[in-house]
């Protein structure tokens, strides 16, 4: 009984800690957008991230509301639909008329018809099990494309020496975020959650191992803000956020 207890424990130990790593990760781009705010302008900062990012909470949430047992999974997701709603209504009030009505269009095709397909088809045509299977699959193949996202960036880094736009927190954060989730899925054998989080924690390791060899690099004050990720000419080398 005592081993169950201490069983229990670390998994909500693990399952708050990760909630509250996670909501930091979804708040790290605060600044990108108060300075958005300020400035009047969404510069040359890309939408998709946000919009890929709302498309994945989305999945999570909808995932942790249908599977039994798993309704706090759904609390962290909710939050972050929330804030990245939030995030691509600031960015359609600042861009520019033509990128505003691509950015809507392409919010509306992933964030709405593809969500809403994915539920209507799941709920009506699947049963219980392979609904969650299908949901939980779809989810884990977004994150791990979302963790493998910076990797253009990670390149800029080795090739320039410099950590201008790698920002530490966000690297921190998803290192964190991708260790705490990749040990409470395997202590409830969710591998739904293990495999992409632990893609995250090893290119989040990465990226700490990066920055610690370029740390002494030279920033600038407006680029390191923590959106230099979403920045649109760091994306086109690699034609790939």
């Amino acid at each position: 009984m005592n081993n169950l207890y201490f069983y229990v424990g670390i998994v909500v130990f693990l399952f708050v800690s990760g909630n509250i790593v996670s909501v930091l990760m979804f708040l790290s781009p605060v600044k990108t957008f108060w300075r958005i705010v300020k400035k009047g302008s969404t510069e040359e900062f890309e939408s998709l991230p946000y919009i890929c990012t709302l498309l994945n909470s989305s999945l999570w949430t909808y995932y942790g509301i249908i599977k039994p047992g798993s309704y706090l999974v759904a609390t962290v997701n909710g939050f972050g639909m929330v804030v990245e709603i939030v995030y691509i209504s600031l960015f359609l009030i600042y861009a520019p008329p033509t990128t505003r009505v691509k950015t809507a269009k392409v919010a509306g095709i992933v964030d709405v018809l593809v969500f809403t397909v994915t539920v209507f088809v799941t709920q009506f045509g699947m049963e219980d099990e392979t609904r969650i299977n299908v949901i939980g699959f779809m989810g884990a193949a977004l994150n791990i494309v979302m963790y493998a996202s910076p990797l253009s960036v990670m390149r800029l880094v080795w090739t320039t020496k410099s950590i201008e736009y790698m920002p530490f927190l966000l690297s921190l954060f998803l290192f964190l975020n991708g260790g705490i989730w990749t040990f409470y899925a395997f202590l409830v054998q969710d591998w739904y959650l293990a495999v992409p989080n632990g893609s995250g924690f090893v290119l989040g390791f990465a990226q700490l191992v990066l920055y610690s060899i370029y740390c002494k690099s030279k920033t600038t004050s407006d680029d390191s803000d923590g959106g230099g990720w979403q920045h649109r000419h760091l994306l086109q080398p690699s034609t790939s956020n």
